[in-house]
Parts: C-alpha cells; sequence; structure tokens
C-alpha cells in the first residue's frame, strides 16, 4: 500500500533540487503535492510531469498572503496533512563583508518563511485531525562555518522554532520535526540538471564517514519517512542525512580499519 495513500501536502522549494525530488516520491507513494516555488517555469513542468495529483503555485514564503493562497490550494485537493518547509537560500561573505540587507534578505526566507508556513498550517491541520510538519535546516543548523553567518543563523533557528511548535502542536496530533542535510548534489552545491556526481565532486567529502556527496533521493526518503504514519511518535527531533559528517572527520595520521 502507498505510504502516503489519501494525504495532502505543501512542499515550498520544489520547483527544483530536493524539492522537487521530494514531490515526486510523494505523488510515487500517493499523495496529491502543491509545489510552491518562485522559479515558474520548472515548478510548472514539474507539475505537467507529476499529472493531476500535483499543482504549481507561485509562492514567496516570506508573505502571509502567498501562504492563505496555498493553503487554499491544498485544501482544494483535500484536508492538509504535511508540510515541508524546504525553501532556502544562501549568501555566502565574511561578517565583515555584508551588511544587514544582506542578513535579513536571508532570514526572511529561511526562517520566517518556515514560521508563517507553520502559523498557516495550523487551523488546517487541526480539521484534518493532525499532520506532520518537517522543516529543512542543514547541518550547519548543527555546526557553523565562517562565511555563511545568516544561514547558519537561520537554520539554528529553524531548529529551536521546530522545537516549540512541536510542543505547542502535538495535543493536536500535529508533529514537528527539522531534517538537516549534509552535502547534497543539488543546484546549490553546482550539479545540473540529470547529472551525476563525479568523482571530483565526492573528492570534498573523502575524509567523512561515508566519502561521498549526498543525493537529493536520500533527502527526500527521510523526508517521506517523517511525512508517513510511520513516524507517528517522532515530534520535536533531528533527523540528518549528512553521511556522518556531524560524526566527525576520518582523519589520515590516525589509525582507522
Amino acid at each position: 500500500m502507498a505510504r502516503l495513500a489519501g494525504k495532502v501536502a505543501i512542499i515550498t522549494g520544489a520547483a527544483r533540487g530536493m524539492g522537487a525530488l521530494t514531490a515526486k516520491r510523494f505523488v510515487e507513494e500517493g499523495a496529491k503535492v502543491v509545489i510552491a516555488d518562485l522559479l515558474d517555469e520548472p515548478g510548472q513542468a514539474l507539475a505537467q510531469q507529476l499529472g493531476e495529483n500535483a499543482r504549481y503555485v507561485h509562492a514567496d514564503v516570506s508573505c502571509e498572503q502567498d501562504w492563505q493562497t496555498l493553503i487554499a490550494e491544498a485544501e482544494a485537493l483535500g484536508p492538509l496533512n504535511i508540510l515541508i518547509n524546504n525553501a532556502a537560500i544562501l549568501h555566502a561573505a565574511a561578517i565583515a563583508d555584508s551588511d544587514g540587507d544582506d542578513y535579513m534578505r536571508v532570514i526572511k526566507v529561511n526562517q520566517l518563511g518556515p514560521y508563517l508556513g507553520i502559523r498557516a498550517a495550523i487551523e488546517p491541520m487541526k480539521r484534518s485531525g493532525g499532520g506532520s510538519i518537517i522543516n529543512i535546516s542543514s547541518i550547519d543548523g548543527l555546526q557553523a562555518k565562517n562565511g555563511l553567518s545568516a544561514y547558519v543563523s537561520s537554520k539554528w533557528a529553524v531548529r529551536g522554532l521546530s522545537k516549540s511548535a512541536a510542543i505547542e502542536l502535538g495535543p493536536y496530533n500535529i508533529r514537528v520535526n527539522t531534517v538537516h542535510p549534509g552535502g547534497i548534489y543539488t543546484d546549490m552545491h553546482g550539479a545540473g540538471e540529470g547529472a551525476q556526481p563525479s568523482d571530483e565532486d565526492n573528492a570534498f567529502y573523502v575524509n567523512h564517514p561515508l566519502p561521498r556527496v549526498g543525493l537529493p533521493a536520500e533527502v527526500a526518503n527521510m523526508s517521506l519517512f517523517l511525512a508517513s504514519d510511520e513516524s507517528s511518535y517522532s515530534t520535536g527531533s533531528e533527523f540528518i542525512v549528512d553521511g556522518g559528517w556531524n560524526a566527525g572527520l576520518r582523519l589520515d595520521l590516525l589509525p582507522t580499519s
């Protein structure tokens, strides 16, 4: 039996990359999906490819009115059960070389967007008897890097927001969890459409426990688990998809098997 049969999902940032793979996976498993993005051409093409169980909606996740449109489109398909806050942007710059506008541009999408999404989904999910909210954070929501101050701040914030939301919404059978991808072969990583990682792409990860870049489908499968009833007793938690990055690195100067 399909793992998401009868469920309706909103996935933001779903026109390409991890979001697109997640939308495809969800439709394969019986869900109806609203694909939300600002990238109209790939978003519409994906919805057309996925057929009658998918529709594309142009939406800015930092705009409250756009969230009302997304909720209405989702409920036209059925009761809302799943929300995946996946939309994110990256700004790489040293703190000394950036300013408040640079910082807030990232915060509005990566942090405010999930907050508005959670807020908009509460009443629809109450009406449907519960649901699963999955906030895509990052390995950078568990550690940090230089040059990514805004991105790291936003991804740590999403982790804290998710825990607060899990506590507040648990009595309504609404679960809230975070997924923390490591290096994933997407457009943000430099991947082209349909391209497969090369040895050069994997080279950065040679000292990681799993010495390769991750694939969008591997993140999509984690989101599938959290969206399904298989994870019915999991909330307020982090689910890491990073090839062991957060565990530590394999050092050539120390013994290994």
